[in-house]
């Protein structure tokens, strides 16, 4: 990446940008990444309870998103620390399991407003960080090189012009300011403008990437936040920070944006994939307990697909039924081979394999 004036804190310009961003390569990428959106949409909205997209794909995310910033863990620390049990909660898991409850957060504010504040921004930052430490007020903020220690951007180091340059921002993702470009476009721009503001001492990717999902949710192009990128930046990370570089240095928009409308395609076109194996299973688990088990319900149904890992206390909770009975059709179901019973530390959770190999593919 070039670091010329790496050290010289960059100047937010106000959006909409001057530059020309829909250019004739851009125009012709659009309708294929809508296209494979709008085939994810529709895909997404048959699966019965939307809470199972939102819990299982939530926390695929989460863990993709924390990894950018290398904060790993393994889909069974994660899936585990999901039970709750005392004692079994890694640190690094438990931040992803903060990002998935900021990203529900984020979506349960715009469900409510239909817009992206900047209240809305701080609050899943908030959550995302548990702290309440806001914008950036102290100077001294860089991003660095991990492998040279290198400073390769400095982003602005004023709190009021972060102030103002996040109220220009929302601004425009809530379409206050005057610009006709297709909301992928502005979608690209938000995350570019975003990151390159830095507004937060820490969580700045993760908070940007929450508000890319939210953006599409609030323009119709998806119903619940099920598209996420993350993936695709970690396997295109250099190339990633150098287009944001790009454009901070040369105005590189056409790159950056078509770098982006390629995620939302590929990304699109896997989730679809896993969505219709998700439903698929589903169907399965639905026919062999309806067609074998008096104490068959969809609510049965649904807590399995949204607990990849659940519990006693998960069936109590969700069937409403006591502890002695929700053991009971666990245990069933772990006998005949539906779930795994596994033990850890003086209790039992129920491994739902099929759909965790879904993810861990």
């Amino acid at each position: 990446m070039d670091t010329i004036n790496a050290h010289i804190p960059w100047k937010p310009s106000l959006l909409p940008p001057d530059d020309e961003l829909e250019t004739r390569r851009v125009l012709k990428r659009l309708p294929a990444a809508h296209r494979a959106l709008a085939e994810l949409k529709g895909i997404g909205s048959t699966i019965p309870n939307q809470t199972i997209l939102l819990n299982t794909l939530g926390l695929q995310e989460a863990k993709e998103s924390s990894a950018i910033e290398n904060i790993i863990t393994t889909h069974d620390e994660l899936f585990t620390a999901e039970l709750k049990l005392a004692g079994w909660q890694s640190a690094a898991a438990k931040e992803v399991q903060n990002y998935a409850e900021a990203l529900k957060t984020g979506f349960n504010l715009i469900q409510q407003t239909e817009m992206i504040t900047a209240n809305h921004i701080l609050k899943i930052q908030s959550v995302l960080e548990n702290n309440e430490a806001g914008y950036r007020r102290l100077p001294g903020t860089v991003l660095k090189n991990i492998h040279t220690g290198e400073v390769v951007f400095t982003p602005p180091q004023d709190y009021d012009e972060i102030v103002s340059a996040m109220s220009n921002l929302v601004a425009f993702i809530n379409n206050e300011l005057p610009c006709d470009a297709d909301p992928l476009v502005k979608m690209a721009v938000i995350h570019f403008q975003f990151e390159s503001i830095h507004p937060f001492y820490d969580g700045n990717g993760r908070t940007g990437r929450i508000v890319n999902i939210l953006y599409l949710i609030l323009n119709s192009l998806l119903q619940t936040p099920i598209l996420y990128l993350s993936r695709y930046i970690i396997d295109h990370k250099s190339q990633y920070y150098q287009l944001l570089q790009d454009v901070r240095e040369k105005q590189e928009w056409e790159s950056w944006i078509l770098f982006m409308l390629e995620g939302i395609e590929q990304t699109s076109l896997d989730t679809i994939t896993l969505v219709l194996e998700i439903k698929k299973l589903m169907m399965e688990y639905k026919h062999r307990i309806r067609s074998g088990y008096k104490f068959y319900s969809q609510e049965l149904i649904n807590n399995l697909f949204r607990h990849p890992y659940t519990k006693i206390e998960f069936i109590q909770k969700d069937l409403e039924v006591s502890r002695i009975t929700a053991a009971a059709y666990l245990n069933r179901l772990a006998e005949d081979g539906l779930l795994t019973k596994r033990r850890l530390g003086v209790g039992n959770f129920y491994v739902n394999e099929p759909l965790v190999k879904l993810f861990t593919r």
